[in-house]
């Protein structure tokens, strides 16, 4: 296993009782905590986009990823196309991302109520008060940010073009 390979993985975490430790550290350094989440079944521009723009909100980028029994709530019985842990490495790979945290409730609400970031981020599909945990955020004195984004480009259309190829 490669040095990158071994520090991605690092990055990844089960629950919050094992993220603890080093959410502590990182509140106790002054760091503005950024979080946002998704299910990210099938890395494409738009996640890539999201991402990046996520992390400029701060000094530390949490993904809060939706595990597999948690996509299959939202998405069904056929997703995810890829498992958490494929989805965990993936996410853990990109620079911006400082953890990936992995949550089985439909929402992450009870995460974010655990983790109380500064800033909490989510598409523009969404009016602030749908986005889970938006409350947590805004009553303890953090920002919820709402990013625009690419037009045209959803893992679910990309199934769909690969359905009917």
């Amino acid at each position: 296993m490669t040095d990158m390979n071994l520090m991605s993985k690092s990055k990844i975490f089960r629950d919050f009782e094992s993220f603890y430790p080093l959410l502590s550290i990182w509140k106790g350094s002054n760091n503005t905590i950024v979080f946002t989440n998704g299910c990210f079944d099938l890395i494409h521009n738009g996640h890539v986009d999201s991402l990046h723009k996520s992390a400029a909100f701060g000094t530390k980028l949490i993904v809060g990823l939706n595990s597999d029994v948690s996509v299959k709530l939202l998405k069904g019985d056929k997703r995810p196309i890829l498992n958490e842990q494929a989805r965990a490495e993936v996410l853990a790979a990109f620079e911006c991302v400082d953890a990936v945290i992995l949550f089985d409730e439909e929402t992450p609400a009870e995460i974010i109520a655990k983790i109380i970031p500064d800033v909490l981020v989510k598409g523009a599909q969404y009016e602030i008060h749908e986005i889970a945990g938006h409350d947590t955020v805004l009553n303890n004195g953090g920002k919820v940010e709402i990013l625009e984004l690419i037009e045209g480009i959803s893992t679910s259309e990309i199934i769909d073009r690969i359905k009917n190829l």
